[in-house]
């Protein structure tokens, strides 16, 4: 095999092995809508897909989200357009109407972006291009900020956006390296993201430091060791979430009502703690509007010993939990100072 295309054998071959080893990842036939940045990871796996999509026969179209952050971020929209252009595959482009204040804010307007322009054509499947290195940083960052093995797991190969359309990240085992590699090879001109080098975004300072630091001084292939733990994780998440989900098929574990939904006490209690703590976030998820965090599972599991009549601190939204045993309700705090009074 010579220098000059061993990146791109490579990662042919690999994306090949990941669509043996999950056959509902990008199907035959499928129309797919690749998000594609401009950066080296998305052309990569644009390119990819376009090498492979006689032998799968998908019909593909390039999308770019411009947030405006950036001066040039018209010409690099231009860029993206031109390249879809000249592989011959259909582009579309949505722009940011207004100042995007967070990376947090700027990630659901573009999520939002793809799924509206994957419904415009008939598109059943996202494909971005989420790589190793990009699974390492979320590990990290994750676990820094104290999550759990949801968050330690969260980049997988394949999550639902909306129940018709799939997120799908075929290049998760491959490296930040090996997709320079292939567009080196494949002579495609990257177009460089300048806030990739500001410091002041958390995610860049683990790519440049952190990691780098990390490698060096403790494991040199830390990026495969992380990645093979998310792997094992994301099983481990997936087994435990569908056997908290089978506590719900029981009628007499559960009742939802539309104003205090009920939660078997002892029913619960009889269970793992694992298993208890997923338990209670699926029940507090159907029924609280934010996203529910480890202290409120605890708040809601330190009822499972407490007296008779006992009740929590609020939630958010001015919704406790209470003991009427054997039952733990949900109720407007309001109602419950009423019924008591």
């Amino acid at each position: 095999m010579s220098f000059s295309n061993h990146s791109t054998k490579l990662l042919r071959a690999n994306l090949n092995a990941v669509l043996r080893s999950h056959p509902d990842l990008l199907p035959n036939n499928a129309s797919l809508l690749v998000a594609v940045s401009g950066g080296q990871d998305s052309l990569c796996l644009a390119k990819l897909l376009l090498m492979q999509q006689t032998k799968f026969n998908w019909n593909l179209t390039i999308a770019h989200c411009d947030h405006q952050w950036r001066s040039d971020s018209s010409p690099n929209a231009e860029h993206v357009q031109k390249i879809a252009s000249d592989w011959g595959i259909d582009f579309c482009l949505r722009t940011a109407e207004i100042p995007l204040k967070s990376e947090a804010s700027a990630r659901a307007w573009r999520y939002a972006m793809l799924v509206e322009m994957a419904k415009a054509n008939d598109c059943a499947y996202v494909v971005t291009g989420h790589t190793r290195s990009d699974r390492v940083e979320t590990f990290l960052y994750n676990l820094m900020r104290g999550s759990g093995a949801d968050g330690l797991a969260s980049l997988s190969w394949m999550r639902s956006l909306t129940p018709e359309i799939k997120l799908v990240r075929p290049l998760l085992n491959v490296s930040r390296d090996q997709t320079l590699s292939f567009c080196h090879e494949q002579q495609i001109e990257i177009w460089e993201d300048s806030t990739n080098q500001n410091l002041n975004y958390q995610r860049n300072r683990l790519r440049l430091e952190a990691i780098p630091y990390l490698q060096a001084h403790f494991n040199p292939q830390l990026e495969i060791a992380i990645a093979q733990t998310s792997e094992l994780l994301h099983g481990d998440v997936l087994y435990l979430e569908a056997q908290a989900s089978k506590f719900f098929e029981e009628n007499i574990s559960v009742i939802w009502d539309d104003h205090a939904p009920y939660l078997h006490r002892q029913l619960l209690q009889a269970q793992p703690l694992a298993l208890q703590r997923r338990i209670v976030r699926q029940f507090l998820s159907r029924y609280l509007i934010h996203q529910i965090n480890f202290e409120d599972i605890e708040r809601f599991l330190n009822l499972l010993t407490a007296q008779n009549r006992s009740q929590s601190a609020p939630f958010k939204g001015n919704i406790v939990a209470f003991v009427e045993h054997p039952w733990i309700i949900l109720q407007c705090e309001s109602r419950i100072k009423r019924i008591n009074g």
